[in-house]
């Protein structure tokens, strides 16, 4: 028996040794303060902010799908593999040149007009000032502005689909990631001129959605019409897409990433996201029903595309005020998107005879436009406090509208003449458009050596 204990001794030593050294750590470990739980609170505040920004920044990147699956469906078959090529490389060539350049320009210390530090996000710890309003890390804030950048690129190859050299649009993609978006950017959302004058565009319908299609305008007009889209009397040929289903799912992939477009733009997990997911939820709903009735008023029939594109007319709309109008005002600017969208797609096809094959400008710009003016009409200080103040039908006057109008008038401006230099240059030096055969065969074969449909027979026509 006395053997048995002198060999357990050693383990009890050791048993014993560890339990005073706990002990002893329990003892001297500091009692909780208020500074220190508060402490511990801000930064599980912190991580969670981090994570809800990361998230939403994951779904505006899944619309990059959503934009190629719309752009391809409502589109020709021999053309599937460029447009699909275009989205991918708006996102890859944006990623690295926004990260070089564009953010640096756009939130960067600088002065009114574009930013002059920050390349490559390089941070003395002051130079990025415009964004301490949040308090996720800069990698998070540069990673979800960053898929913003790709969504503006994104928006111009839809307008000018099917007849686009695949060098020319690499060179006009990087160019607006890097200089063109991000001046827009800085202006409003930097800590710029229009941001000092009071205009307000909480998540992008004027900085994302119309810089993207104003510049998709000017290529379009540059460009001209696709072979066969306007008759010799000036007629509009329906050039129809080859997929509507694919162009279906494509709106619904936006929609549900425009959850974190809008809810996400508050960069915080905060109570105020419900109430941002709501008004986009109920504009986007409002503005399918209203292109549909529209469409049906208007052709004798509903039109499917014309309801998806009111749908995301509804979203783009409501971008600029989700986290400042009721849901009753959502509806209202929803409706009015549904209706301007499809009054617009026609009269730029059938009165300035211009083609836009998915309707981009019309959805992005002019309904961008319309809600960014909403907010001076609609915005009530009660949703957002201390933010924007009332619009003009809620007691607030007329100075909100007319810093809106400013904004909306200056970005169009900016664009054109940006648009104007870039595709000039683009059109005298590398070329814009492929040549008619190409255009006839399609930019599959002869940009990408591939099809999309292999083994299915494609009949092409003038």
């Amino acid at each position: 028996m006395f053997r048995k204990i002198l060999k357990i001794l050693p383990a009890l030593a050791v048993i014993l040794g560890v339990g005073v050294m706990l002990g002893a750590g329990l003892g001297m470990a500091e009692e909780p303060t208020v500074a220190g739980n508060a402490a511990a609170i801000e930064e599980k505040s912190v991580a969670m902010d981090t994570v809800w920004t990361l998230i939403a920044g994951m779904l505006v990147m899944f619309m990059q799908a959503g934009f190629a699956m719309v752009e391809t469906g409502f589109t020709r078959a021999k053309n599937a593999c460029n447009i699909m090529m275009k989205n991918l490389l708006d996102f890859t060539v944006g990623a690295v040149i926004y990260w070089a350049v564009g953010f640096g320009i756009m939130f960067g210390a600088g002065n009114l007009f574009f930013g002059t530090s920050g390349f490559f996000l390089a941070d003395t710890g002051s130079t990025f000032a415009s964004l301490d309003w949040s308090l996720v890390p800069l990698a998070c804030k540069y990673f979800f502005q960053m898929v913003f950048a790709a969504t503006a690129a994104t928006i111009v190859s839809g307008a000018m689909a099917e007849r686009t050299k695949f060098s020319a649009y690499l060179v006009y993609s990087m160019v607006i990631s890097a200089l063109i978006y991000p001046v827009v950017g800085h202006w409003i959302w930097g800590g710029g001129w229009l941001a000092e004058i009071g205009m307000w565009d909480f998540a992008g319908s004027t900085v994302v959605h119309s810089t993207g299609a104003w510049m998709a305008l000017i290529g379009a007009i540059f460009l001209g019409p696709r072979l066969g889209k306007y008759r010799p009397d000036g007629s509009s040929n329906a050039i129809p897409g080859h997929n509507i289903p694919l162009a279906t799912l494509g709106v619904f992939i936006l929609w549900f990433g425009w959850y974190g477009f809008n809810p996400g733009s508050t960069m915080a997990a905060v109570p105020g996201i419900a109430h941002i997911a709501m008004t986009t939820t109920i504009a986007a709903a409002v503005g399918v029903n209203a292109a549909m009735v529209t469409s049906w008023v208007m052709f004798s029939k509903p039109d499917i595309s014309m309801a998806l594109n009111g749908g995301l007319a509804g979203l783009v709309a409501i971008t600029a005020g989700c986290a400042f109008v009721s849901p009753g005002s959502a509806a209202l600017i929803g409706l009015v998107a549904g209706v301007l969208v499809v009054l617009s797609v026609v009269t730029f096809d059938k009165v300035f005879h211009i083609d836009d094959p998915v309707g981009a400008v019309s959805v992005h710009g002019v309904c961008g436009a319309w809600g960014t003016l909403a907010v001076g009409l609609f915005a009530q200080d009660i949703f957002s406090p201390g933010t924007t103040g009332n619009g003009l039908l809620f007691g607030g006057g007329i100075k909100l509208l007319m810093s809106q109008l400013a904004g909306v008038g200056s970005v169009m401006l900016w664009c054109f003449i940006c648009g104007v230099v870039l595709f000039s240059a683009i059109k005298a030096t590398i070329g814009l458009r492929v040549s008619k055969e190409e255009e006839l065969r399609g930019l599959d074969i002869d940009e990408h050596g591939m099809e999309a449909y292999s083994g299915f027979q494609i009949f092409t026509t003038e």
